[in-house]
């Protein structure tokens, strides 16, 4: 898990289309190439919370399921019955609305609607209730907070960080925007712009735990991002 090197090849057809791009801008190429190196080190270390953070097309998801690959939270299938229907059966429904709430999703009578009227907002706090809810010790979540404006974006870090410490479970964020870290407050930080991974140190100040970011230890990773000729 520290190391991870990921090389995606991508081939395309001798279509009139390409051609003509190719022609235009005078490429020399048979395939695109995109290589990701770098070092997420948390074998040897205690976390709850960890971050994957980044600019669209930095290769955020890539490495998200290269190094969790059986941990990836893929899309959720939903059906026509009530959001708390579509919780695990197995779960009681004093569990099912304790998650709820502790996600930030406290609104009753949303959890009688189908997921598919939800709002945006609802719906990410959906996935990770029923994310919680499967039972899984570790949790990456894609496109977290994406879809939503930045102050439920904010809020829902608060929460779903709380409640993944509370269960002591391991959540990993994958998200673009960086306004979240003061909120999601993650015990460590991969920034696949700066292709630098950050451990977040902890203090106790009046009974609050601070994140201190400019005390981070930083170590360095690779990205590159390259067209094979």
């Amino acid at each position: 898990m520290p190391h991870f090197n990921i090389i995606k090849e991508s081939h395309y057809k001798k279509t009139f289309r390409n051609e003509s791009i190719k022609g235009q801008f005078d490429l020399q190429i048979e395939s695109i190439k995109e290589q990701f190196s770098g070092n997420i080190d948390i074998e040897n270390i205690d976390w709850n919370v960890g971050l994957i953070v980044g600019s669209s097309g930095s290769g955020k998801s890539t490495i998200a399921k290269q190094i969790f690959k059986d941990d990836y939270i893929k899309e959720f299938q939903y059906g026509n019955e009530s959001i708390i229907d579509e919780m695990p059966k197995i779960k009681s429904t004093e569990e099912i609305t304790k998650t709820f709430n502790s996600v930030g999703f406290a609104t009753v009578w949303s959890w009688l609607k189908p997921y598919n009227v939800l709002s945006n907002g609802e719906k990410m706090r959906v996935d990770l209730a029923r994310a919680i809810l499967s039972d899984k010790n570790l949790i990456v979540f894609d496109e977290f907070t994406s879809v939503v404006d930045r102050t439920i974006a904010k809020t829902s870090s608060s929460a779903i960080q709380k409640a993944i410490r509370k269960l002591n479970k391991k959540f990993v964020a994958v998200a673009c925007h960086h306004d979240i870290i003061d909120w999601l407050e993650p015990d460590w930080i991969y920034d696949t712009d700066k292709k630098q991974f950050f451990f977040a140190q902890k203090n106790i100040k009046d009974q609050k735990l601070n994140l201190k970011l400019e005390n981070v230890t930083q170590k360095n990773g690779n990205y590159l991002n390259d067209i094979t000729i």
